[in-house]
């Protein structure tokens, strides 16, 4: 299956609901799965000994209260490199970024994939909290968080979560600037000791019935992933340390 095909099965999972992609991920060999509506996760524990953490998140806007409560039907249109549902709403915020980390789920990185995020991040608060076994291996196994949840394709934001050191190595290997350290995602609260950052994905007018993605910039995340978490010795970052 080609990147794009890849892309266009996640955003035509089922807008008012996780649980397919959450499956699909929950069914990797070694896959851990716990929770129950929002409060829910999937983790996969990396094989590679330097390994950083790839995360992205389940739902989408449209699993609660929007258009009286009923996601809109699903009929994708690819038009001039453009992804739009003809019926309103995409949900590639965050099937996208869910995407990514399938087509990468083969480099030997940990995984994780949270609900709730688009309800004040309930998945992954419920995480941290409440599972102190796999908070301590995302804090004290893993080089760096990498989030693939952003909109537009040329941003990253570390928010509260990044050293100078941090942002310097992301800007340099990626080529993307930080509008600014406002908002949150998943990874502020994830985070406790070790370095994130967000990249964007693609998409535009998220949570809107206009949203859209443009194919090549999500491409090119894609591509840049690729060869960066290929690479073998990727530093350690950790907030406590200087810059």
């Amino acid at each position: 299956m080609s990147d794009l095909e890849t892309l266009i099965e996640f955003l035509n999972h089922p807008l008012g609901s996780a649980e397919k992609t959450l499956t699909k991920f929950a069914e990797i060999p070694g896959a851990i799965r716990r929770g129950q509506g929002l409060e829910q996760f999937v983790f996969i524990k990396g094989a590679r000994a330097n390994r950083i953490l790839m995360v992205a998140h389940a739902d989408t806007v449209w699993d609660r209260h929007y258009i009286g409560n009923k996601a809109p039907a699903q009929q994708l249109v690819l038009h001039k490199g453009i992804i739009q549902n003809k019926h309103g709403g995409l949900g590639a915020d965050d099937r996208a970024g869910c995407a990514i980390i399938w087509l990468l789920r083969e480099l030997g990185h940990s995984i994780l994939i949270t609900h709730g995020e688009e309800d004040g991040r309930l998945g992954s608060n419920w995480l941290m909290s409440k599972n102190p076994d796999i908070a301590d291996e995302i804090n004290k196994s893993h080089q760096f968080v990498v989030q693939l949840d952003r909109m537009n394709g040329t941003d990253f934001k570390c928010y509260s979560v990044g050293t100078d050191n941090f942002r310097k190595y992301v800007s340099q290997t990626t080529g993307y600037t930080e509008p600014d350290r406002l908002s949150y995602t998943d990874i502020v609260t994830l985070c406790r000791d070790i370095c994130g950052v967000n990249l964007s994905v693609g998409y535009k007018h998220e949570h809107t019935e206009v949203e859209c993605l443009a194919v090549d910039e999500w491409q090119n995340t894609l591509d840049i992933c690729r060869k960066w978490l290929a690479e073998c010795g990727l530093p350690v970052f950790r907030q406590n340390e200087k810059g």
